[in-house]
């Protein structure tokens, strides 16, 4: 089967699809929603205006009681914006890239004159992902791979 392709997240120019488009992905984004809050046991609330500033809100128990709870709390939290999105998914991107580039690498290795005189008794590739916080509070996920030949 073929997977999905990524596509380039821009404003979509035709208006009657990016009314479809619209109203497809908010029910997509209301049905995750439930479903994280069923799964997680967490409460949820969506309030999106759309261009023509509709509003359209989900709450997994009720709205005012959960924008209570938000007004209210004074903690520090977890706050993202359309750039912080930006900024994670390319750091996403480039992480399954290094992760391709080194399975390709283990690959031509194996595969390689230079080895082929030897058995290889097995192939060992280690991909560590370690998420860390970098100095501007985004997430970036580092992968390190650690490649272990056996031969005799």
């Amino acid at each position: 089967t073929m997977g999905r392709k990524k596509i380039q997240i821009t404003r979509i120019m035709d208006e009657r699809n990016r009314q479809v488009t619209f109203t497809k992905r908010k029910f997509g984004l209301m049905k995750k929603a439930y479903e994280l809050s069923v799964l997680c046991d967490c409460e949820i609330a969506l309030i999106i205006f759309n261009s023509s500033n509709k509003l359209f809100q989900y709450a997994s128990t009720d709205m005012d009681k959960v924008l209570l709870k938000y007004t209210e709390y004074n903690e520090p939290h977890e706050s993202r914006t359309n750039s912080d999105i930006v900024e994670m998914d390319a750091c996403l991107d480039h992480s399954l890239m290094t992760q391709q580039r080194a399975r390709d690498f283990v690959s031509n290795l194996a595969c390689s004159p230079k080895w082929s005189s030897r058995l290889i008794i097995f192939v060992y590739v280690c991909v560590c992902v370690c998420v860390c916080v970098c100095v501007c509070e985004c997430v970036c996920v580092c992968v390190c791979v650690c490649v272990v030949l056996a031969t005799y």
